[in-house]
């Protein structure tokens, strides 16, 4: 019994120390918060890939990163680490964009490109540029939730543009 209790110790002793589990609490705990903020504008309109996504997408690439850099890996084994976990996430965002053959074109580039950030944002938390990951969240969630406010009433004003031009060639 006590060998499969050494064991079990040997097993469960990822960290060091008191400050390193709390390291990691914070970075996860920052990830959700930050993929959740990103994932609440895209379930509010209705998206595929709303909160839970969004926080899975940026703790997993937190973890992706974080771990390696606990083994102490080189900096180029980082980077390999890097481009496959946006390589993956590239197959994620490619199940959000739908191609329809109507009228409407592709949808879901914005989800796609929201969930790539998100990754983006976990992979700076996981290499513990919380500041920088912090950043980019607000700058991400003005261009969700702000810039369609400006972009509308172009939209709205070069669909017009569009109807009229039908008319003339129609005639």
């Amino acid at each position: 019994m006590e060998v499969i209790k050494d064991v079990l110790v040997a097993e469960f002793s990822d960290f060091n120390d008191l400050s390193e589990f709390v390291v990691v609490v914070i970075r996860l705990l920052l990830a959700a918060i930050l993929g959740g903020l990103l994932g609440l504008e895209r379930e509010q309109r209705g998206k595929a890939a709303g909160i839970r996504t969004h926080m899975l997408v940026c703790m997993g690439a937190a973890v992706f990163i974080f771990i390696p850099e606990q083994t102490g890996i080189s900096d180029s084994e980082m980077s390999r680490v890097i481009q496959g976990v946006i390589a993956g996430i590239g197959f994620l965002c490619a199940g959000t964009i739908i191609t329809r053959k109507d009228e409407k074109g592709t949808s879901g580039l914005t989800t796609a490109a929201g969930v790539w950030l998100t990754a983006g944002i976990g992979i700076a938390v996981g290499l513990g540029r919380e500041q920088t990951a912090v950043l980019c969240t607000v700058l991400a969630w003005m261009v969700l939730y702000l810039v369609p406010f400006f972009s509308r009433p172009i939209s709205k004003k070069k669909a017009s543009h569009s109807e009229d031009d039908d008319d003339i060639t129609d005639s």
